[in-house]
């Protein structure tokens, strides 16, 4: 029962990580091809400035849970993940510094410098993450001892592709429709019309992902067995759908909430269809990473059960707080202050 919950609070974990995240990466990849001159992009910078550094708190958190409710799957996780993850490491640093650096000369070329620095560091964690956890759910070729057979090559499979395809665009639309809510026009027109051309890819993608999970994946298995569970991507679709409703009437601050809950919908479609597994194996299930046979014990799972009822909480509040202390539209007097980027 204990690794069951354990499982739950994993995957709500990694949704709102993807949920929050998604607004940075969603910004960081689309800025380029809507901000056309420095006041813009300043904007841009600025939209999430507030925010940005406190999404990570939801992957650490993620990843805290991952070591110490199934230490055996964040081991092998970690083994045969090492290259994209690593990668994913140094992609997350190198937003992170181009965020600080870039408003600290004026110089166009140190300006523009950063600027690429932080749409690679925008892009690649968003490919990535679809990548590795499209392999995930159709399974990692690993033996019974954790051993990964193959390389960053055997992830890039059409699959995996399709998956990183899948976030780019969901952070995309995500990071374009607030972009329509928090700034103001020219600006927020253009994030309109980006979040409106690059929802219709979203769609087609993700319904070629839905037929293709039905080939590649066993993730619909538990479907089959507990039909109930069919509300997941039924609600996900639905809210897929909305988006583009909430856009055709300027609802942007709706439209990002169905965004959202497509985000968490398509996260939670993807762990119901895992469970009970965790890292399962292509070479054969037996050797597959469940939550009962890499969870930590039954102590430890409660120790740490105590501690994220009490912290997880904290950590909604406070962030709920942020939102609501910077729920204003970002406007260029705004970037007047000595704390805008």
């Amino acid at each position: 029962m204990l690794e069951t919950i354990w499982f739950v609070l994993w995957g709500v974990l990694w949704a709102v990580y993807f949920m929050e995240q998604r607004i940075d990466l969603g910004v960081g990849t689309l800025a380029p091809f809507i901000a056309n001159n420095d006041t813009d992009k300043r904007l841009v910078y600025n939209s999430m400035g507030p925010f940005w550094d406190g999404n990570e708190v939801w992957l650490i958190t993620a990843g805290g849970v991952t070591f110490a409710a199934f230490p055996t799957t964040y081991a092998v996780m970690f083994s045969a993940l090492y290259t994209p993850l690593l990668l994913l490491l140094f992609a997350l640093i190198l937003r992170a510094v181009a965020l600080e650096f870039r408003s600290k000369e004026t110089a166009e070329g140190w300006r523009k410098f950063w600027d690429v620095c932080h749409f690679i560091g925008s892009f690649v964690p968003a490919l990535l993450l679809g990548v590795a956890f499209a392999n995930i759910f159709q399974g990692i070729p690993i033996d019974g001892d954790g051993i990964f057979h193959g390389n960053l090559l055997t992830l890039l499979n059409f699959y995996g592709l399709l998956g990183g395809v899948l976030f780019v665009l969901l952070f995309v639309v995500h990071g374009a429709l607030w972009l329509a809510a928090k700034t103001e026009a020219p600006l927020s027109s253009k994030a309109a019309n980006a979040a409106a051309s690059i929802w219709l890819a979203e769609l087609v993608v993700a319904v070629i992902f839905l037929v293709a999970t039905w080939f590649f994946t066993g993730l619909y298995n538990n479907y089959l067995s507990y039909p109930v569970l069919w509300l997941i991507p039924l609600i996900t679709v639905a809210a897929l759908l909305a988006i583009r409703v909430f856009i055709a009437k300027e609802a942007w601050w709706k439209a990002w909430f169905a965004s959202s809950l497509t985000i968490v919908g398509a996260t939670l479609f993807g762990v119901t269809g895992l469970y009970p597994n965790l890292f399962p194996s292509s070479l054969n299930p037996a050797y597959s990473l469940t939550v009962f046979n890499s969870a930590s014990s039954p102590y430890t799972l409660k120790i740490m059960l105590g501690v994220a009822l009490t912290f997880v909480p904290i950590v909604i509040v406070y962030q709920t707080w942020s939102y609501f202390l910077f729920k204003d539209k970002v406007t260029t007097e705004d970037l007047a202050s000595d704390e805008a980027y």
